[in-house]
């Protein structure tokens, strides 16, 4: 799915379900907004949702992911503007170690029930049973 978006109105991201070979998914802590959830962050300029998704990936894990399969979009508004956030389930293609830095001071590897604990939104829950779903496929 090559999709490239664009607004002044509203906001654009893309992230992951980034699972390693043990089966275990990354969550990430953001002590901006001091939350826990998957990895994931805004659009550049003109750039593809998938190409965002493995640079954003890579910038918050320090980990070169393969995007798999599209697992949907989650919709929900940030200070009244709407926010689209797209999702693929990816494999760990090469991890390097993490080093915590502005955007992201811890990473952790959990199952994907401790994750869905972890996890403080719902949909990125539902996206952690998506791509569960779709790995065992």
């Amino acid at each position: 799915m090559k999709t490239k978006v664009q607004s002044r109105t509203a906001i654009f991201a893309a992230g992951g379900v980034l699972i390693d070979d043990k089966g275990q998914v990354a969550v990430i802590h953001r002590p901006r907004y001091n939350d826990w959830c998957l990895p994931k962050g805004k659009l550049k300029k003109n750039e593809d949702t998938m190409v965002a998704a493995v640079r954003e990936v890579w910038e918050e894990t320090n980990c070169m992911a393969c995007p798999e399969q599209f697992l949907g979009t989650l919709f929900y508004k940030v200070k009244g503007k709407p926010k689209w956030v797209f999702y693929w389930q990816m494999s760990c293609d090469t991890i390097l170690p993490f080093h915590k830095n502005s955007e992201v001071d811890i990473l952790l590897w959990l199952s994907p029930t401790a994750a869905k604990k972890k996890l403080e939104h719902q949909g990125e829950r539902d996206m952690v049973n998506r791509a569960v779903k779709v790995r065992r496929k």
